[in-house]
């Protein structure tokens, strides 16, 4: 079965009118769970990669993994005020006021070779911030690795105008 089959709709969450992508359906099943680690760490298994950041926090529970799969660092990229040591950050954007992320100053060298892994790129806000922030430390990243795309929101657009490759194992269409 194909892994988009194993992701479930949750209509009208967190608003009314959204149609949230669950992924933890997906995540549950191990043979589910396997096949998206597994296709996600063959697509890259060739590439000079350094490191894999994963944005909070499902980004964490899919990069990990393939960080561990590619033999790879795994950098967390959190919300403000989660990591414990030095961190810089960037805002972002929100349907209603701005957020912000952070990185840890150690975390990423001048140079590094960086793939970026979250769950879902919808408006691309926050992936935004995280390129922004690995090129800030002097990453290159490498591309933009999501399980899901949600297309007719713009995020794939958002981070293609700005020179990044964009990756997605599934496409829903719509909300």
């Amino acid at each position: 079965m194909p892994i988009k089959s194993r992701i479930r709709t949750v209509p009208h969450y967190p608003h009314q009118g959204i149609m949230f992508r669950d992924i933890t359906t997906l995540l549950k099943d191990p043979i589910g769970l396997r096949a998206t680690v597994q296709e996600i760490a063959h697509r890259y298994k060739d590439m000079k990669i350094d490191k894999i950041a994963g944005i909070e926090s499902r980004g964490f529970i899919v990069g990990t993994p393939v960080a561990y799969v590619l033999e790879k660092g795994f950098v967390p990229i959190r919300k403000k005020g989660k990591l414990p040591a030095e961190t810089i950050g960037r805002d972002y954007e929100l349907e209603y006021g701005t957020d912000r992320i952070e990185i840890h100053t150690d975390a990423i060298q001048k140079g590094d070779r960086v793939l970026l892994v979250d769950d879902l790129i919808a408006t691309g806000g926050t992936a935004e911030a995280a390129v922004k922030l690995i090129e800030d430390m002097g990453g290159i990243v490498v591309e933009c690795c999501f399980v899901i795309d949600l297309p007719d929101i713009g995020g794939r657009a958002r981070l293609e105008k700005m020179g990044q490759k964009v990756f997605a194992l599934c496409e829903f269409e719509g909300d």
